[in-house]
C-alpha cells in the first residue's frame, strides 16, 4: 500500500488527474450506477453510494452528472449493466496486483487486462493468486499544510483509526473498515481537507525494488490505471525514496 499510496501524492502534485477529468468522471460514475443499483438511490441508507458520491464532489463532477448516474443505477433512466470483477496478478519483478474494474462486458476486458500484464512481461493470474497478501483498510492522506501531527494524532486515535504516519509532505492515517465513517467525520467536523480517501487493500508486506524496476513498475501502472474499465489499483510494491524524490520534482 506504501507504494499504491506515494504513487497517490506524486500524480495529485503533478496534477495528472485533472489533465484526465472526463475520464475520471467516467469512472466515478460507474460506482455511483453499480452503487445505486444494489442499495437505492438514497445516499443516507447506502453508504456505498454515499461514499461515491462525496469522491464525486471531490473530483468537482456537476450535480446533473451524478444525480444522472443515480438515475441509472436505480432505473429512472435507461443505462449500461455494469459488474464488478477484480483481477490479480503480477507485474514487473514479481509484484503483486489486485485491479478492480467496473465492466460491462468482462469477454472484452479480460483479454484487455491479460495482454496489459504481458506487456509489462507479467502475468495475469487465477483469482486469489495475490488477494491473500491484502487486506481492506480504510486510508486518508492528508497534507501536512492541513494540521499538525499532534494534532492529527489525538483526533484520528480517538474517532478509533489504527496508526497516522507521515509521508513527506503528507500524513496517512489507517483505519479498519468500521472505523472508516467515524474517522471521515471527525476529519470533516475539523475541516481537515483529505486529498485521498478511500477503502483500500492494503499489503501486509512490501517489495522495494530498484529505480529502474520501479519506474517500470509505475509505467506498468499508469497504463492499467488508464483502462476505462479501471476502478482502482492496488499493489505491494514500495517506492524508493530516492525516486520518490526524482519523481517529484519532474
Amino acid at each position: 500500500m506504501a507504494g499504491h499510496s506515494k504513487w497517490a501524492n506524486i500524480k495529485h502534485r503533478k496534477g495528472r488527474q485533472d489533465a484526465k477529468r472526463g475520464k475520471m468522471w467516467s469512472k466515478i460514475a460507474r460506482q455511483i450506477i453499480v452503487a445505486a443499483k444494489a442499495g437505492g438511490g438514497d445516499p443516507d441508507s447506502n453508504l456505498a453510494l454515499r461514499y461515491a458520491i462525496e469522491e464525486a464532489k471531490a473530483a468537482n463532477m456537476p450535480k446533473d452528472t451524478i444525480k444522472n448516474a443515480i438515475k441509472k443505477g436505480t432505473g429512472e433512466i435507461e443505462g449500461v449493466h455494469y459488474e464488478e470483477v477484480v483481477y490479480e496478478g503480477y507485474g514487473p519483478a514479481g509484484v503483486a496486483f489486485m485491479v478492480n474494474t467496473l465492466t460491462d462486458n468482462r469477454n472484452r476486458t479480460a483479454p484487455e487486462m491479460r495482454k496489459l500484464f504481458e506487456r509489462c512481461g507479467g502475468q495475469l493470474g487465477a483469482t486469489n493468486c495475490v488477494a491473500y497478501m491484502f487486506e481492506q483498510k480504510g486510508t486518508f492522506v492528508i497534507a501536512k499544510s492541513q494540521t499538525d501531527e499532534d494534532t492529527l494524532m489525538e483526533i484520528a486515535l480517538e474517532a478509533g483509526a489504527d496508526d497516522v504516519t507521515t509521508e513527506g509532505e503528507f500524513f496517512e492515517i489507517t483505519t479498519s473498515p468500521e472505523a472508516y465513517g467515524d474517522v471521515k467525520n471527525a476529519l470533516a467536523d475539523k475541516d481537515i481537507e483529505t486529498t485521498s480517501a478511500e477503502l483500500a487493500m492494503v499489503a501486509a508486506n512490501t517489495i522495494t525494488p530498484d529505480n529502474d524496476t520501479a519506474r517500470k513498475i509505475l509505467r506498468f501502472m499508469e497504463n492499467i490505471e488508464d483502462h476505462d474499465d479501471v476502478q482502482k489499483v492496488y499493489t505491494n510494491f514500495e517506492i524508493p525514496d530516492e525516486l520518490m524524490e526524482e519523481l517529484s520534482q519532474e
